[in-house]
């Protein structure tokens, strides 16, 4: 059994059902979209799991992510004749996530999916729209979820990490030998995603990287009034698409996609592919220590740590944030503020360690977004 859900106290009208782990949120797949894993192997037997509450937990958790972008991946081995709900439980939980939770749902991935599930979505089909048939795919295999995920960030549950080795051997009928690694490529002279902000500085003579100034001159230009601008995803061959045309120093012109949203997506890959964030590793503990510093003196401070980052990222970070301010900041009242730029801020400057925590991590990003937006005069000036 897992342990309970730690954001839940045991006075919680949940906690009853969030305490099995039945529900785990991980951080974001490869396009930024925040992942929930649906875990079947953590369902107890019917007659102690109340499968209304279970729904009504699903509902509360999906809730506090539904506004942007998401994904769901569902695990399926664990379900057995003594867990599995009712085929009319899930014609009701289908109706009762309406528009609000189907719009920005992206993607619903079947892990190990068996010859039930099929038959179970074909029986569901008449009743399910034709555009949400389209988000549901199917994994055989985990390896198979590293293209789409950081799968290290994956919370997958033992048992099914090894139902899967299981299966593999199963299938394989032996163990493959071990594959060596080829050494990596040298990056191309064009490459723009992947490597050091270093690198880029060196190879652009000093001068942003183009996929920086492009995508930031595109959003200022057309992007301003977007509702949800950093909030949306795009299609994972496109952006394969301009990320190949960038490496290879071609030009890319967003009018041809239709799609506002698009070059804020580019920038978000950009920065999360940067072997080192702009927030540096070294810089991640003292930006959480600012809590301890004295709010007078927090600029400050803010002010000392930037000014300790390589000159690159420095600059780097001073450009976006100074679009992020002048340019999305001005004329937004509070609410838009929290809900259109802090989510992008927190993207361009919160440093992911790997071995922080959650919590942690979500502590970095409010310091990081809200203080250096509201402090960009004395903390970059």
């Amino acid at each position: 059994m897992a342990g309970p859900d730690p954001v839940l106290s045991v006075n919680h009208p949940c906690y009853d059902v969030a305490r099995h782990g039945i529900l785990q949120a991980a951080r974001e797949d490869r396009l930024g979209r925040r992942v929930i894993a649906f875990c079947c192997c953590r369902m107890t037997a019917s007659r102690e799991l109340n499968h209304r509450r279970l729904l009504g937990y699903l509902k509360y958790t999906l809730d506090q992510y539904v506004e942007s972008d998401y994904t769901i991946v569902y695990f399926h081995y664990g379900l057995k004749s003594q867990n599995k709900p009712s085929l009319g439980w899930l014609q009701s939980a289908y109706k009762e996530f309406d528009g609000r939770y189907k719009k920005n749902l992206k993607a619903l991935c079947v892990v190990h999916p068996t010859n039930f599930i099929k038959v179970l979505w074909d029986l569901l089909k008449p009743l399910i729209s034709h555009k949400f048939g389209k988000k549901v795919t199917y994994f055989n295999y985990l390896s198979e979820l590293r293209e789409h995920f950081k799968y290290d960030q994956l919370i997958i549950p033992p048992e099914v990490l090894q139902y899967d080795e299981e299966l593999r051997n199963l299938h394989a009928g032996r163990l493959p030998p071990p594959t060596k690694t080829p050494p990596p490529r040298p990056p191309l002279p064009t490459q723009q995603f992947g490597v050091s902000l270093r690198y880029l500085k060196d190879k652009n003579q000093g001068e942003h990287p183009p996929v920086l100034r492009y995508t930031v001159t595109y959003l200022r230009e057309e992007g301003l009034h977007t509702k949800g601008l950093f909030r949306r995803s795009a299609s994972v061959q496109t952006v394969s698409e301009i990320q190949r045309l960038d490496n290879q120093g071609k030009p890319v012109n967003f009018d041809d996609y239709g799609d506002i949203c698009l070059p804020a997506v580019i920038l978000k890959t950009f920065l999360w592919e940067l072997p080192q964030p702009l927030l540096t590793f070294e810089a991640y503990e003292q930006i959480l220590g600012i809590t301890s510093v004295e709010s007078s003196l927090r600029a400050t401070r803010c002010r000392q740590i930037l000014q300790s980052l390589p000159e690159h990222s420095y600059a780097v970070l001073s450009y976006l944030m100074g679009f992020l301010h002048e340019d999305l900041i001005q004329g937004l009242t509070g609410q838009q503020l929290r809900r259109e730029t802090l989510p992008a801020s927190g993207q361009v400057t919160c440093a992911i360690p790997a071995a922080p925590g959650p919590a942690a991590l979500r502590r970095c990003q409010t310091l990081s977004s809200g203080f250096l937006c509201s402090h960009i005069s004395s903390c970059l000036g």
